[in-house]
């Protein structure tokens, strides 16, 4: 079943822990009662609840085209006849998915994006500043500061060893609870904080 309404851009963003991929998965999860064609797609860096796999931190799960780049992307999704693709964690994706993005959407289709918008350092996380900019829809998300409770628009790096390692470019740096927290502007350093 085709889309009546024009095809939208939305971006879902926030730091670690703020519920984005729980909430596109509620978004997959309506468009699909309303039989919506739909593809999830994640990035084969983020493989830690498994391969092919969107999950949030609270458990909902749902399967998902793994890609490892843009170009298989696009090419995985274009000419399929789909209302809705939703893509996760799309800060592993780069520039490139911007670009891309804006042409599924030109072209009938609409695209659900989430995403880190911020890095463990504090500064932006593109490619979704850049995404937010051409969107129809944003909804920046908070989590809530593992030291006093309140909203946290950062998150704060906690581990130093890998997956956290400096070193590492920080766009590899993949992890969970085990690596970062969520921090409110008050308690959030930047950097790494054993």
């Amino acid at each position: 079943m085709r889309a009546t309404r024009p095809s939208r851009l939305q971006v879902v963003c926030g730091p670690m822990f703020a519920g984005k991929s729980e909430e596109l998965l509620r978004r997959v999860r309506r468009a699909r009662i309303a039989g919506l064609e739909v593809e999830v797609v994640s990035h084969v860096l983020d493989d830690r609840r498994g391969e092919g796999l969107v999950s949030s931190h609270s458990g909902l799960s749902v399967p998902s085209r793994s890609v490892p780049d843009v170009s298989a992307l696009v090419s995985g999704v274009q000419g399929r006849g789909l209302d809705l693709v939703a893509i996760d964690e799309a800060q592993f994706f780069g520039a490139d998915l911007v670009p891309a993005v804006d042409e599924l959407v030109a072209g009938g289709v609409t695209v659900v994006v989430s995403g880190l918008c911020v890095t463990f350092d504090g500064r932006p996380f593109e490619p979704l500043p850049a995404l937010m900019a051409i969107a129809e829809d944003v909804l920046k998300l908070t989590a809530v500061c593992a030291v006093c409770g309140e909203d946290a628009a950062f998150h704060q790096r906690i581990a130093a060893d890998a997956p956290g390692d400096p070193r590492v470019p920080t766009v590899a740096q993949v992890g969970g609870v085990e690596s970062y927290q969520a921090r409110c502007r008050r308690h959030f350093t930047g950097g790494v904080r054993p």
